[in-house]
């Protein structure tokens, strides 16, 4: 069964317990909210050490930069 939480009076939802400890996330962790049709996506914001070497191995042709702009 799929787990659920009810929105409050002050708007605040309490993720359940088991969703927590299943994605091992923390009190003050932050996260951002992306709307998806007729819901929204709950995603982590990374810490800074978990993005490095994320694009490694991309492909450095046709890079872009700020000069090429209009």
């Amino acid at each position: 069964m799929a787990a659920s939480a009810t929105l409050s009076s002050k708007f605040q939802i309490s993720i359940p317990k088991t969703i927590r400890e299943e994605q091992h996330w923390q009190a003050g962790q932050e996260f951002v909210f992306i709307p998806k049709g007729s819901g929204v996506l709950l995603i982590p914001v990374p810490e800074r050490e978990q993005l490095a070497g994320i694009a490694k191995g991309a492909n450095r042709e046709a890079y872009r930069d700020r000069q090429d702009r209009y």
